[in-house]
């Protein structure tokens, strides 16, 4: 017997079908084992070495692959073709290793590039041992992101409050968008003006042309920089004589782009489909790990994680035949396509991303497939087939054009192109994130010398705009160009960016976030090798080097550290006034832009003579007054007036006048704080203050708004028992109702100064009756509603639980049926609930009630994963396929269990165990574990019972026959 070892339970199940009985194939789940989250994990004294830890579900998945190992002839690590995949196949056997369950047996490493019957069986046939060059690769990137994020991390928490975390590749891509935002922040528009002449030739067919030159000088894009040159060319051209002076065509070609790498396939995905970069790798993962296809389940892509941009001979010769078959041998080009990457450092050790099979066309698979994952096939289909395709054939005419004015002459183009042969354009055409003005289309037919008549001039006017802002597709693509980070990096680390607030996503574009930026500043001030673009991709060669065989991994973690702990130590006596004056310095063109009657922009405006700084606080940074506590202002990075928006004179920032209070007499005004917008009513020590809610709009705040918010609380309506009042109001948390020590949060829809009376009683009565609640139904915020005594004796409840509402007596739960009105449930109900819910030996109320056993007990229909089934106690009997749930009779019902039972179906009842060895198999409860079990409020939708005795499922591939006799103890421990 042979065990394979893969990454996910998916590729188990698909592979194990091509291999036959003679197989067992288990999945790792991924990575089995990680550097735990603590100091020493990686020791540079020591010689780097590295402290590993198998969390919980690792081991036990662990355990259950040393069992089979245990019985096995060959061991097959069968991971993904890349360095993670040969780590993860290096860490399984360390443990297996380490479990002594290896002695004499075979260990074989094999690798496919596709998971297809043919890919697989072919690299069973050729084994190797695994690649320790990439294993040290491996190691060499952990220890270093470690030894970064663990080491610099604590660094930003002490010295930059609210900021998260610090990482080797991380940091360098949040510098790209701050750089970028400092870019756009830094432009300044120029004025350009553009001439236009609208024409005709002699047949009388109309086209336009652009002004490119005066009197003999070449005029280019900018070169009309204001309004008074552009109306006397337009003038010239009003009074000009136009002619043909030259017509110039030239055949050209447009050449397809290669298959798709790991980046072109995430920047594609984001242009043509709106996926993000996460989003097209799980989708692509799943591609990769197969479906099922005409009965048969295979991969559908190639390995896609890969730099490399070549195809596989029979590919190309696969795509050929499907290019004549589709669209005709003139679309087959002489000789196949060979492509190189241009990328820097990359690795071209695999394919580029492609399907398996390329005659299995879009439309075929499609009903296999869910909607995004059929898009994201055809997508890389279309490119793969267009790669391979002959190259468009076109032709670009430029007409120069005379234009005389008495003594000056002016010269205009006109351009056009014309698709010829369409060649690959037929399929596909790559996307652009940022489009550029293309040629015209076909000019008219036009003869040297022609008179030309002029329709009317056009003069406009434009700005230079700054440099876009990355999208996600740009970013990846940078990173790319740059040699920063690795295919199997680029999705995740731009999810942490997001993850840690240090970016945000808007409209496609990444827009940094104060928090980001301040770190950013903080790194490029006090490390500022480490966020170096040159650096960081020196880096990666180095980690490409290693893997290569070049150079020792231990070495480069000893000259990475010998710096890098150098650095750290030149931060342990950083005074946060040094970093808060670097920020200020860095920061500036964003926190204070300038004013425009150009006074200091960090002068205060509420007591003149201070001077506005960086400060930082419990939960980050904010602008102050250097003469604090004397002066109390205070306001967030950002002007009030929005991003590096211009002040008007005497206005004071962050703050905004609405009015005054007609009852007081004091200013009412909006503010920016450390914790977002608020209104505030006069100044002085302790000044009436009020948050502003997010269904009102900073911009749109109103005096009146402003005055009912400060006077929150309010009284909306008495409660109908007690009588008492029932107020709202604004906490910490956001807007809320009250009744006494009861609290209910108000809805993100509701206005918390126009919430009625009808709503808030029913949001009270509601949390007085256990029916809202904290997220997760945490019973000590949400009290119980008692409907009455239980026959037996003891309360029934009603609660709200994780999974909704449920009923309580005891220590049984039964859930409420979904279509059930919590609100007008009554004891009746709930004690029919809790009948059914203890008469099914735990499960869960679920299903119709058909009636009762001759034996006791209820009997109902349910709908099961597998179809509809009935059920007694711990007994399941499936409905026959053409029977209908709803037809069924109990007598029926009971004719099925009896059958069920007959045959030996059902689970025999295992004797009841004596309480001490109950006792001896259970640890002893607490009693705080006693209050949780009787408190549980998470309605169990699987009995106990079900779940302690259900055996382990076995993985894809496992041999039903040749097992060895169960043990007396085995045999006992399946009846229970």
């Amino acid at each position: 017997m042979n065990v394979v070892i893969v990454e996910s339970p998916a590729k188990a199940k698909t592979i194990n079908k091509y291999l036959g009985k003679d197989y067992e194939v288990y999945p790792s789940y991924g990575h089995v084992r990680d550097l735990p989250a603590k100091d020493g994990s990686v020791d540079p004294d020591a010689d780097f070495a590295m402290l590993w830890d198998v969390d919980v579900k690792s081991a036990k998945r662990l355990a259950e692959i040393a069992r089979a190992v245990k019985d096995a002839d060959t061991v097959i690590l069968a991971t993904d073709p890349d360095r993670e995949g040969e780590a993860i196949s290096w860490h399984v056997l360390e443990v297996l290793k380490a479990k002594r369950v290896l002695k004499d047996k075979r260990v074989q490493r094999v690798v496919f590039n596709a998971i297809t019957r043919t890919a697989v069986l072919e690299a069973m046939q050729n084994p190797r041992e695994i690649d320790e060059a990439l294993v040290d690769a491996y190691l060499a990137r952990r220890a270093l992101d470690y030894l970064v994020g663990f080491n610099l991390s604590p660094v930003l928490w002490r010295k930059l409050p609210g900021a998260r975390s610090a990482g080797r590749v991380q940091s360098v891509a949040l510098r790209l968008v701050c750089d970028r935002e400092l870019e756009i922040e830094a432009f300044v528009p120029r004025e350009y003006w553009s001439i236009v002449a609208h024409l005709k030739t002699a047949a009388g067919a109309p086209f336009i042309a652009r002004l490119v030159g005066a009197d003999g000088k070449k005029i280019t894009r900018l070169d009309i920089g204001a309004g008074a040159e552009a109306a006397a060319f337009k003038t010239a051209l009003d009074n000009a004589a136009f002619k043909v002076a030259e017509i110039e065509a030239k055949p050209a070609k447009r050449h397809p782009a290669a298959p798709f790498t790991t980046s072109t396939l995430q920047q594609e995905a984001s242009r043509k489909l709106g996926f993000a970069p996460a989003r097209t790798m799980q989708l692509a993962q799943r591609l990769y790990e197969g479906a099922d296809i005409d009965g048969e389940t295979v991969g559908l892509i190639t390995y896609m994680r890969t730099d490399g941009v070549d195809l596989a001979p029979e590919a190309i010769s696969s795509a050929r035949s499907v290019i004549a078959r589709e669209f005709g041998d003139a679309y087959v080009p002489k000789a196949p396509r060979k492509y190189t990457v241009k990328a820097k450092n990359a690795q071209e050790a695999h394919e580029a991303i492609r399907p398996t099979d390329l005659a299995r066309l879009p439309k075929r698979v499609s009903r296999a497939l869910e909607p995004d994952q059929a898009k994201l096939y055809e997508l890389i289909w279309t490119r793969t087939i267009a790669s391979q395709m002959e190259s468009a054939e076109l032709e670009r005419t430029t007409v120069d054009i005379l234009a005389e004015a008495g003594d000056r002459k002016l010269d205009l183009r006109a351009t056009g192109q014309v698709i010829r042969f369409d060649g690959f354009l037929k399929l596909y055409q790559e996307g652009r994130d940022d489009e550029e003005d293309e040629d015209g289309g076909r000019l008219p037919f036009m003869a040297k010398d022609e008179r030309l008549e002029k329709e009317r001039i056009d003069s406009t006017q434009h700005f230079t705009e700054p440099p876009p802002r990355f999208t996600e597709a740009t970013l990846v693509k940078r990173m790319e160009e740059l040699g920063i980070g690795r295919p199997s990096t680029y999705a995740s680390t731009l999810a942490v960016l997001r993850e840690r607030d240090y970016v945000r996503l808007d409209k496609k574009r990444l827009y940094p976030e104060d928090k980001g930026r301040l770190v950013t500043a903080f790194l490029e001030s006090f490390f500022t090798r480490y966020v170096e673009y040159d650096f960081t991709a020196d880096l990666e060669e180095k980690l490409d080097r290693i893997s290569n065989h070049e150079i020792d991994w231990k070495q480069v973690l000893r000259d990475f550290w010998l710096d890098f702990s150098a650095a750290l130590d030149g931060t342990k006596d950083l005074r946060t006034t040094q970093v808060l004056d670097a920020l200020n310095d860095i920061l500036a063109p964003h926190i204070f832009p300038p004013k425009p009657d150009g006074s200091n922009p960090r002068a205060c405006p509420s007591c003149g003579d201070g001077q506005l700084s960086l400060k930082l606080g419990k939960f980050g940074a904010f602008v102050g007054c250097s003469n604090y506590p004397e002066c109390k202002f205070t306001r967030t990075l950002v002007t009030a007036n929005g991003e590096g928006a211009e002040t008007a004179p005497g206005e004071r920032p962050g703050v905004r006048v609405l009015g005054v209070d007609p009852d007081s007499g004091d200013e009412v005004s909006l503010r920016d704080g450390r914790f977002g917008a608020y209104v505030q009513q006069g100044e002085g020590e302790k000044p009436k203050r009020s948050s502003l809610p997010k269904t009102i709009p900073a911009a749109d705040l109103t005096l009146d708004q402003a005055i009912a918010l400060l006077s929150l609380p309010r009284e909306v309506a008495k409660h109908p028992e007690t009588k008492e009042p029932i107020l709202a109001a604004i906490g910490r948390y956001g807007p809320y109702v009250q009744h006494g020590k009861t609290y209910a949060n108000i809805g993100k829809d509701d206005d918390i100064l126009g919430i009625g009376a009808n709503r808030a009683i029913d949001l009270i009565v509601a949390k007085e009756s256990g029916l809202s609640g904290r997220r997760f139904g945490d019973s000590s915020s949400a009290p119980a509603r008692v409907l009455g005594e239980h026959p037996s004796g003891g309360p029934v409840t009603l609660r709200a639980g994780r999974y909704g509402p449920y009923v309580n007596h005891g220590k049984v739960n039964a859930t409420l049926p979904k279509d059930a009105d919590p609100t007008t449930l009554n004891l009746e109900g709930a004690l029919a609930l809790l009948a059914a819910k203890a008469s099914g030996g735990g499960g869960s109320a679920q299903g119709r009630l058909l009636g009762e056993h001759p034996s006791g007990g209820s009997i109902t229909v349910r709908a099961g994963r597998f179809g509809a089934y009935v059920n007694h106690g711990k007994t399941n009997a499936t409905l026959q396929a053409n029977a209908s749930p709803e037809a069924i009779t109990l007598e029926e019902a009971i004719r099925l269990i009896e059958d069920k039972e007959a045959a030996g179906g059902a689970r025999k009842k295992a004797p009841a165990p004596k309480k001490s060895a109950r006792k001896a198999s259970a640890p002893k409860a607490s009693g705080s574990n006693k209050k949780a079990a009787a408190d549980d409020d998470s309605p169990p939708f699987e009995t106990t019972a079900k779940r302690k005795s259900a055996p382990a499922r076995k993985p894809a591939g496992a041999k039903k026959s040749g097992a060895k006799p169960a043990t007396e103890k085995q045999k006992k421990a399946k009846q229970a």
